[in-house]
């Protein structure tokens, strides 16, 4: 076995697995907020940390994981495999969690869970280029006292009318998790979004 393969992980699992889970839970809890992600995480050079932190915390040998084709590179699913044990599915609607790079991705593709258990629904991850200086979005909704702006860089043209459409489908739809420079911000299914 390769030794990248083995290397670029957790230096204290139990712990920063822990930091890693409380940033995601509260980036879901407080949406719009920006949650501190950094931990030192070496992962192959096509998966940035920050989407390495939340595999090696969210995911086991129980959760399904699927990967844009850019990240699905022999090195990050034998990294993945050896680290996670989570088995990798080329379907997007199979997945419990994806990771991406690629903004052209479409959250109607993945599992959008059902009436009765919403909660099997895909929670996507995408790296963007920033958490500020993009278009100033609006939040407002559960977790969000009034509302909160956000100004991601990196986000799909047409994200707004992504979004629209997955709040449309409540209780169904997907959770997304931007990551970038070792920040996260949290998107649950409940936030409404609009241009500032």
């Amino acid at each position: 076995m390769d030794t990248n393969t083995l290397d670029g992980g957790f230096a204290d699992p139990v712990m920063q697995s822990q930091t890693a889970f409380r940033a995601v839970m509260d980036s879901l809890a407080n949406p719009g907020t920006v949650q501190a992600l950094t931990l030192g995480l070496t992962p192959p050079s096509s998966l940035s940390p920050e989407l390495a932190a939340i595999a090696l915390t969210l995911c086991d040998h129980d959760t399904t994981l699927w990967l844009d084709r850019d990240l699905a590179t022999d090195a990050v699913l034998g990294w993945l495999r050896f680290h996670t044990s989570a088995p990798i599915t080329s379907e997007r609607a199979q997945a419990q969690f994806a990771l991406t790079r690629d903004p052209a991705v479409l959250l109607a593709d993945f599992d959008q869970g059902t009436d009765l258990y919403p909660d099997r629904s895909t929670t996507v991850a995408l790296a963007i280029q920033s958490v500020s200086g993009g278009k100033t979005l609006t939040l407002t909704g559960p977790g969000i006292e009034g509302s909160i702006t956000i100004a991601p860089q990196g986000l799909p043209e047409d994200f707004l009318a992504q979004w629209a459409e997955n709040g449309a489908q409540f209780p169904r739809g997907v959770d997304l998790l931007l990551v970038a420079d070792g920040q996260l911000i949290g998107l649950p299914r409940t936030t409404r979004i609009k241009e500032a």
